[in-house]
């Protein structure tokens, strides 16, 4: 197509011969619905993790999938290459649904996903009441929330949305700064706790939601400020909570992401439900840019002992869209 990527014959031709085997082709199908690791591949195929390694060995190099090294495992997903990508999608797509082989794998797949889901769900409940402390063990919350107050300014916000609000902090610590503000989260304990601490500090311009928040339920073009704060190191696929995120900002509104930099410490995933060990500037700045945002700042905040030794990065986007001067009732966007 014209003013898109395209792939040489030889390359089209490598890239449909890893494809074509079967157990290949139903991991490029389960990968299509997000970054798994290989244990969650074995799992689901039912195949042991050397021939899993191989056949995800072959999807690499012939550029169809990517690897993501985290710690002692490795994430995998569908290549960012728009050609490739391109290529997948359509490969996948003319597969038909009913399928016995990729139904089943995707039952599997919602397995998997479940129970991820109920790892962090039973953390956060069995923690919720003392989150605040737990994280404080982990990163100086003090210098955090000094650096997002300055990064952001002293200018008002009409709207704020905290994704995966757990105690209502970012609620707490911003109420000076926006006219509404709202809080979701899927954990109805963490919900219980931030609904008190703002009734304690007298927040009374916010609320909290339940819901997904890889499905948020609000429109398109809602908030002026989104934060995500220390919750996609808990996600599958944080990518998609990014788009989302994206979804609901309104032209020229700002995106807040708090999280780790990249680290080793493996007790987070084992002991914590940490699903990543946190996050390099040019994983979130791809992610940023592929929800239709621009990353403006990216600020280190290192540990500042070796007993400490997680870095907090924070990030902050924006949607390049702006509202043209004198628009009516409806956005009018350029």
């Amino acid at each position: 197509m014209v003013g898109q990527a395209a792939l040489s014959t030889d390359a089209i031709i490598t890239a449909l011969k890893a494809a074509g085997e079967t157990t290949r082709y139903r991991i490029l199908a389960l990968l299509f619905e997000g970054e798994l690791s290989v244990k969650d591949l074995t799992a689901i195929l039912g195949q042991s993790q050397p021939r899993i390694s191989r056949h995800l060995k072959l999807l690499t190099e012939a550029g169809l999938i990517e690897r993501n090294p985290e710690g002692a495992w490795v994430y995998y997903r569908i290549s960012e290459s728009g050609a490739e990508r391109r290529l997948v999608q359509d490969l996948v797509a003319l597969a038909d649904p009913a399928d016995t082989a990729l139904a089943r794998d995707r039952e599997w797949l919602a397995g998997v996903k479940r129970e991820h889901a109920q790892n962090a769900a039973r953390y956060f409940t069995e923690n919720a009441a003392d989150w605040d402390t737990i994280r404080s063990l982990h990163v100086p919350d003090t210098a955090v929330e000094a650096a997002m107050r300055a990064i952001l300014g002293t200018r008002p916000i009409d709207s704020f949305l905290d994704i995966g609000t757990g105690t209502g902090r970012m609620l707490e610590l911003l109420a000076p700064l926006y006219h509404k503000g709202v809080g979701i989260d899927s954990s109805t304990a963490m919900l219980a706790v931030a609904r008190a601490n703002l009734d304690k500090a007298g927040v009374n311009h916010a609320q909290i939601r339940h819901g997904d928040i890889m499905k948020l339920p609000m429109p398109r073009d809602s908030f002026d400020l989104v934060a995500i704060h220390q919750v996609l190191h808990y996600l599958d696929d944080p990518a998609v909570a990014l788009a989302e995120a994206a979804r609901v900002l309104r032209p020229n509104g700002r995106l807040l992401v708090v999280d780790f930099a990249p680290h080793g410490l493996e007790f987070l995933r084992e002991r914590h439900a940490h699903r990543r060990l946190g996050f390099s500037h040019e994983v979130m700045r791809g992610w940023i840019e592929q929800a239709g945002l621009v990353l403006e700042e990216a600020t280190d905040l290192a540990a500042k002992s070796a007993a400490e030794q997680l870095t907090v990065t924070l990030w902050l986007a924006r949607d390049p869209r702006f509202v043209v001067a004198g628009a009516s009732k409806g956005l009018e966007t350029a």
